[in-house]
């Protein structure tokens, strides 16, 4: 049986991991055009400066697609593997956790917020149903 893949920490993406393992998510914002932007780089995505920061955000988000993989690389229960859009607006792949890998369980657009799971030394974040909304 084949076993988790443990990501490894750049040093573009330290900051990252480093929030995971506080129970933070955490992205970048640049300062010139004050927009947020994932995946981490060491220049904005949109207006190219190096004036970017790393920022807490909400953890909230949205379900725009997903794919239920039933053919999973470890285990052997289906995976909900996701592209959420974050309230602050980047989109980002990650994996949808406490729900049934079922399309009628998953609709598009449902509001989302972030959980942690550690993974060796790494504390990975997915995504589960958001607390107390429909």
């Amino acid at each position: 049986m084949n076993t988790p893949l443990t990501p490894k920490a750049s040093q573009v993406t330290t900051p990252f991991w480093e929030g995971t393992k506080q129970g933070e998510l955490r992205i970048q914002r640049c300062n010139a055009c004050a927009r947020f932007y994932f995946q981490p780089r060491t220049s904005c995505r949109h207006c190219q400066s190096l004036d970017v920061e790393w920022r807490p955000v909400s953890g909230r988000a949205t379900l725009a697609s997903y794919v239920i993989n039933r053919r999973p690389m470890w285990g052997t229960e289906p995976q909900v593997i996701a592209l959420v859009e974050l309230d602050e607006g980047p989109r980002l792949m990650t994996n949808i956790v406490e729900v049934a890998a079922d399309p009628e369980a998953l609709p598009l657009g449902m509001r989302l917020e972030v959980r942690f799971s550690e993974r060796g030394d790494m504390s990975l974040p997915m995504f589960a149903p958001a607390r107390g909304e429909a």
